[in-house]
């Protein structure tokens, strides 16, 4: 399952310096496309409300989770605590470098529980962490 939060729809007109000038919908198409390539099919949403997002969590039935939550990266706890509870694999991408960017983004609360993070190369952070995942789950977590 691949999760974008807050603000991740503006993608493409949002800040194009920071966040790039492929749309969510081109992120999401490369992201099906790659995953395809590797037998998996993967599922797309986008909330930029906090429970929706839980709820997807709580209600998936993939074998991971990709996720880049958006500033709830760095303010939510009820997130990671979601992504705990559904004992998934997860790894967490962001656009830009979190970690060059402004001091409260250098926080993740979800980097506590996952198994990697990918930030900092913009939409191609994406097809990584999808790679990534799929690596994981058909290598590694057994």
């Amino acid at each position: 399952m691949l999760i974008n939060g807050p603000n991740l729809n503006l993608i493409g007109n949002r800040d194009p310096s920071i966040y790039g000038k492929k749309t969510l919908i081109d992120i999401e198409n490369a992201c099906i496309k790659r995953a395809n390539s590797l037998n998996y099919d993967i599922e797309c949403v986008q909330s930029n409300h906090e429970g929706q997002l839980i709820d997807w969590i709580h209600t998936t039935k993939h074998a991971g989770i990709v996720i880049n939550a958006g500033a709830y990266t760095h303010t939510s706890i009820a997130i990671p605590d979601a992504l705990v509870s559904v004992e998934l694999p997860v790894v967490e991408v962001h656009l830009s470098n979190i970690h060059n960017r402004e001091s409260f983004r250098h926080i993740s609360y979800i980097s506590k529980i996952s198994i990697g993070m990918i930030c900092g190369f913009g939409a191609i952070g994406y097809e990584l962490a999808i790679e990534a995942l799929i690596h994981y789950i058909d290598n590694l977590h057994k």
